[in-house]
């Protein structure tokens, strides 16, 4: 990038219910650059595709994968800080994160949660946002009574955090902006 400092990528990851959207984008408004979140960009793709039905490698969740990472390159190679949000395990993350490293200082930060808080926070959006869950898989993490495949995290070697959004955020969003800004 011509002796241009690297953009930051902040990557948000963690199982479902965790908390890793709404971390993303409170990290994005203190940052002050863009927040990516892959369920936003399917939610939109569904949007313009009605009746879709949701299963774990349906064509349109396939092509949001791609969109993502795409959208992620573009905005990193133009020199830009951006947050990216998803619930994508190491299998996914790792292969298409290890290219950026090149181009930005990657910073992962881990949504850990309880996992009864997690239930919770899953049936209620069930509830109260049923029209955008529409895209998504939800209702067979419900329906399994609560047992998911483990969660493997993201292992690239950059700096990570681990973040307890169980009742707010532990660490704070300070020390989080504090560990996304150190160089």
């Amino acid at each position: 990038m011509c002796g241009m400092p690297a953009p930051t990528l902040v990557v948000v990851s963690g199982p479902p219910g965790s908390g890793k959207t709404t971390l993303a984008h409170e990290i994005a408004r203190a940052v002050g650059c863009p927040a990516i979140c892959r369920d936003e960009i399917k939610e939109g793709m569904v949007h313009a595709n009605p009746g879709f039905v949701p299963s774990t490698s349906d064509p349109l969740t396939m092509r949001t994968l791609t969109t993502f990472f795409d959208v992620l390159g573009l905005l990193v190679q133009a020199g830009a800080t951006v947050v990216a949000e998803a619930a994508f395990q190491d299998k996914i993350w790792r292969p298409r994160l290890e290219p950026l490293t090149d181009l930005a200082d990657i910073r992962i930060v881990h949504c850990v949660v309880d996992p009864a808080v997690a239930q919770d926070r899953i049936a209620r959006r069930l509830e109260e946002d049923a029209h955008i869950r529409k895209a998504h898989v939800d209702r067979s993490v419900m329906h399994s009574g609560g047992e998911r495949p483990a969660f493997v995290p993201v292992s690239l070697p950059v700096p990570q955090l681990h973040v307890d959004t169980s009742d707010g955020y532990q660490p704070g969003i300070a020390e989080i902006v504090s560990f996304v800004d150190k160089r």
